[in-house]
């Protein structure tokens, strides 16, 4: 698949910290306003558990979305992998939330009433999920209804504890039905991937939704999950719990789908604080 580039990152607490921050001062909050809480106790993916310590490696599911890594071990080519992602645009991040509207991924939380509706998939279709998909026909998507861009649209089923994922989405109302190249109904209470191989609504065969900062979280003041930025070069390759690539590189040092990255723990943030 021919799409930019995943690489998801799990960030210590310092790390955490800025990048909320980063957020806020994008202006978020007061030009968005606060979404529709998550609500319901279906949470985002299953925690690692307290056997799973912060010194271990990456897990291989989607687990990892919470797992601690302030203590795990720094890759051996770790210097060759940020001087690649430095030299490819690396003065650019991309952590696809934010404002104005056009930059950030927007979702929409739904419940029990929410309705049935029929998903036609255009290109993807053999590695998408084909099931009871409950998308409102007005869901935002990425980038405004006029975008010509990947038209992320995602909806947390908080009621059925499911995600609901799709990739170049197009409402179709006078046909009650969705147009996408692909699509994908998480289970939110496992931490089950996809195939390997297979596709998501995004490139690396990862959600979404787990890797995005939300309001309610930085309302709170902590992020306590690993967060979704894409590189301009990737690797075509994956790490678990990456399933799939669509890398333009085969350098070693290009970052693979599903890389794990963290924050210098003597990254000075103490220039950051508050609301800008």
């Amino acid at each position: 698949m021919t799409r930019r580039a995943l690489a998801a990152t799990a960030l210590g607490a310092t790390a955490v910290a800025c990048c909320a921050l980063l957020l806020t001062a994008a202006g978020a909050p007061s030009a968005l306003g606060p979404p529709t809480a998550l609500g319901g106790k279906c949470g985002v993916f299953p925690e690692p558990g307290t056997e799973i310590g912060s010194a271990g490696g990456s897990l291989p599911d989607l687990r990892a979305f919470n797992q601690p890594i302030s203590s795990a071990k720094v890759a051996p080519d770790s210097d060759e992998v940020i001087a690649h992602i430095d030299a490819h645009g690396g003065g650019d991040l991309h952590p696809d939330f934010g404002s104005p509207r056009a930059y950030g991924i927007p979702y929409r939380v739904v419940g029990k009433r929410a309705k049935r509706v029929r998903v036609r998939f255009t290109a993807y279709g053999s590695e998408s999920d084909h099931g009871a998909y409950r998308i409102p026909l007005d869901a935002p998507v990425e980038g405004g209804a006029r975008s010509d861009g990947d038209r992320h649209v995602i909806v947390y089923d908080r009621a059925r504890c499911r995600l609901y994922e799709l990739y170049r989405a197009f409402p179709r109302p006078p046909g009650e039905r969705w147009d996408a190249d692909s699509g994908v109904i998480w289970d939110l209470t496992s931490a089950a991937t996809r195939r390997d191989g297979w596709t998501s609504a995004d490139a690396a065969g990862l959600p979404i939704f787990p890797g995005l900062v939300r309001y309610d979280e930085v309302r709170r003041g902590r992020v306590e999950h690993a967060i979704r930025i894409t590189f301009e070069s990737t690797r075509d390759a994956w790490i678990h719990p990456a399933t799939h690539c669509a890398g333009d590189s085969a350098d070693p040092a290009a970052p693979a789908m599903g890389t794990r990255l963290r924050l210098r723990a003597d990254y000075d943030i103490s220039s950051i604080s508050g609301e800008a």
